[in-house]
């Protein structure tokens, strides 16, 4: 399995999805679409995902519990499922002090994990939070999660991991992983608890611009680290952004022999062009064509 990733633009032009959609097709099998990430205002991904799905994508519509309320959640998976919308990750969301809202006042009716238990409720029982059972057509929506394995405290991911699996997420992405090695260990408490076959794991990878990129992520977001050898290969590269296209097909290459890895979710964060390259030299292609399910 391949996913990529699409943040929305900051205004109302669908052609800025039309345009990223048309580099990604036939490269990826699915497409994130943010729900306002780092908490900036931007078209709603329900919006954003229905664009993709007239446009042939397969979109995994993001929701974040920081902006809504149960009502609002239900209400928006209902719509979102009637717009030919069959995934959804469930997320909490950046606090609005990081976005260009900070005055804004969070919700978190629902943390994460209660909103997959709540979709899957949804799905497999055809009830509401409420218990008002659901009359015919139910949401029957494909539900994922995110996990990151190098977060503090580490000693709890794993736990973290198994909630949310129990909780229903039926695939879990990662955030971005540069350590492998370091991952590999983490996968091998993984399969020790069995939770490799209770879910789909996607590992999450974003590939280096620059030296500056490099240290930016590896200084400044949660639960990452870009081991020293990989930060000196970016930093003394010809080419920044060919040595990081190179550390993530590396990456990929390793990825595929870890046992209870079933794909990557790769995060060009925009640099759409890169991930056509990416999947073609890891040998990622073609994909697959998988027809609808009645």
């Amino acid at each position: 399995m391949v996913t990529s990733e699409l943040g929305p633009p900051k205004n109302a032009d669908r052609s800025a999805i039309e345009k990223k959609a048309g580099i990604l097709k036939g490269f990826v099998d699915a497409v994130n679409v943010t729900d306002n990430q780092t908490a900036i205002v931007r078209m709603s991904s329900i919006a954003a995902s229905s664009i993709l799905v007239s446009l042939g994508l397969e979109p995994i519509m993001q929701m974040v519990t920081r902006d809504r309320n149960r009502i609002a959640m239900q209400s928006d998976i209902l719509g979102a499922y009637a717009l030919g919308i069959r995934n959804i990750l469930c997320l909490t969301g950046d606090h609005q002090k990081f976005g260009n809202h900070p005055q804004a006042k969070n919700v978190f009716d629902l943390d994460s994990v209660q909103l997959v238990a709540s979709v899957k409720a949804m799905r497999d029982d055809k009830k509401f939070i409420s218990k008002e059972e659901i009359k015919e057509a139910e949401p029957r929506m494909f539900i994922g999660a995110a996990e990151s394995p190098f977060s503090d405290p580490t000693e709890i991911r794993i736990l973290r991991l198994k909630k949310k699996i129990q909780a229903g997420a039926d695939f879990i992405q990662t955030q971005a992983i540069y350590d492998i090695d370091r991952f590999e260990e983490w996968m091998k408490d993984v399969r020790h608890k069995g939770l490799d076959t209770k879910t789909h794991l996607l590992v999450g990878l974003i590939p280096l611009k620059s030296f500056g990129m490099a240290k930016y992520m590896n200084n400044n977001v949660a639960g990452v680290g870009v081991p020293e050898e990989l930060m000196n290969r970016v930093k003394e590269a010809e080419n920044p952004k060919e040595e990081g296209i190179k550390i993530c097909v590396e990456a990929i290459e390793r990825l595929k022999k870890i046992e209870g890895v079933d794909g990557v979710h790769i995060m060009a964060i925009e640099w759409e062009e890169a991930v056509p390259v990416i999947t073609e030299k890891a040998g990622l292609l073609p994909r697959p064509l998988v027809k609808e399910a009645v």
